[in-house]
């Protein structure tokens, strides 16, 4: 994914269709500077992760 849009899904109040292996995730922060979001399962919310933005895909 780009940062651009990674940004633009982080910020905005509609929900985007992104997954990440193939469970949909909830951008909380993207860090632009390592290129990686901080994210996590729509259905566990503890489970935070930092990833690559790589690694993101929007459905």
């Amino acid at each position: 994914m780009q940062k651009e849009r990674a940004k633009e899904i982080s910020v905005s109040p509609v929900m985007a269709n992104v997954t990440y292996n193939g469970r949909q995730v909830y951008i909380q922060h993207v860090d632009e500077q390592n290129e990686t979001a901080r994210i996590y399962p729509l259905d566990e919310p503890q489970d935070e992760l930092e990833v690559s933005l790589r690694t993101l895909l929007e459905e």
